[in-house]
């Protein structure tokens, strides 16, 4: 009996499904640029990824000699792994050209901006990572999003039940 097919979730491009979004990230930074990286994992990383046992909320991009590095993202161990379970907070490596790690690299050291996962997904069967330029909000910047996200409730509220008339 063949396997029901998955539609991608919503959001989603064809090929993609999503295993973890830090869906805190637009609320406490201003993201600029995003890029795509590939993400080394090892030994049972990739099932627990595919069972969606990730959080990378806590996240952030490390710049060392050695390249690019995820820290504090958490893979929960996969359970029939038995004693070749991974480490549950390990660094992981990125896999980036040397050219975007120095562009990312230098802005964060020169405006003192920080650099964050936004979603983990596999695509088209490969692990991978979207990583974010970022500058955290101050409470006023916040406040004034939560102001303009309401006004724009209000205003499509009120032309669908203007146009429901």
């Amino acid at each position: 009996m063949p396997k029901p097919i998955k539609k991608p979730e919503k959001g989603a491009k064809s090929g993609e499904q999503i295993v973890a979004q830090n869906r805190a990230a637009s609320y406490n930074y201003h993201l600029m640029d995003r890029m795509e990286a590939g993400l080394v994992l090892h030994g049972t990383e990739v099932k627990a990824l595919r069972e969606g046992k990730a959080n990378i909320r806590d996240a952030y991009i490390d710049f060392k000699p050695s390249g690019a590095w995820l820290v504090n993202a958490h893979i929960a161990q996969y359970l029939p792994g038995g004693p070749w379970n991974h480490e549950p907070l390990g660094s992981r490596k990125l896999l980036l050209h040397k050219n975007e790690i120095y562009r990312f690299a230098g802005r964060t050291q020169a405006k003192g901006l920080t650099v964050i996962p936004t979603k983990i997904y596999f695509k088209n069967g490969i692990a991978k990572v979207e990583i974010a330029l970022a500058q955290g909000k101050k409470s006023w910047d916040r406040r004034q999003d939560e102001k303009d996200k309401e006004a724009r409730r209000e205003t499509e509220k009120a032309m669908y039940n203007n146009r429901r008339r």
